[in-house]
């Protein structure tokens, strides 16, 4: 049977799973080409599209008080893709500056500089070694081997969520360390969290 999206979400704020994926199947022809052409990134959709059906999923319980379910999921698809865009700004902004910081190593002046810059990064290192086992491997495969989420999952065998969880988890930890340490450079921090 078919539901207006209002149906579809009184059915979903009462746990229906097949109204959940009546109104998946609907939404998602017409929100795939939207973030697409708003992220240009064919990657990082389908993500998008997950986590605006988990959203909903989550918030089930207020569903009955939206009016226009419609409205309600463009402006969470458009929230998400804004968020992402932000989000690769900054890792570009970050990504230059080391890349142009790396550079500049070369022209390092003073052994003191050196030992901290080296000795910064081999915390770093040691930080990501206490990371448990799974995490770690999460954590080495994306910065070392630069994989992407969806790959890491792929290639682990794990959902894309649970690469993205351990990926904050394991950011968050290697941060704490770094402050710990007296380590407090924005760059890294910021590369750490954005990269």
């Amino acid at each position: 049977m078919q539901y207006n999206d209002k149906e579809l979400f009184q059915l979903i704020s009462e746990g229906n799973e097949s109204a959940f994926r009546q109104l998946f199947r609907r939404y998602v022809p017409e929100l795939r080409p939207l973030i697409l052409h708003l992220t240009k990134a064919p990657a990082i959709t389908d993500d998008i599209i997950q986590e605006t059906f988990l959203r909903i999923w989550i918030s089930r319980d207020k569903l009955l008080e939206i009016e226009n379910p419609h409205s309600w999921l463009l402006r969470i698809v458009f929230h998400q893709s804004f968020s992402y865009l932000r989000k690769q700004a900054v890792h570009h902004k970050v990504m230059d500056a080391i890349s142009t910081h790396a550079a500049a190593e070369e022209h390092i002046s003073t052994t003191e500089e050196s030992i901290i810059y080296h000795s910064m990064l081999k915390q770093v290192s040691m930080a990501a070694a206490q990371l448990p086992p799974q995490a770690k491997r999460i954590y080495l495969l994306s910065r070392d081997k630069g994989l992407k989420i969806p790959e890491i999952a792929r290639e682990l065998s794990i959902s894309p969520n649970t690469v993205k969880n351990s990926l904050v988890r394991s950011l968050q930890f290697i941060r704490k360390q770094l402050e710990l340490s007296g380590y407090l450079f924005p760059t890294l921090i910021i590369w750490l969290l954005t990269a």
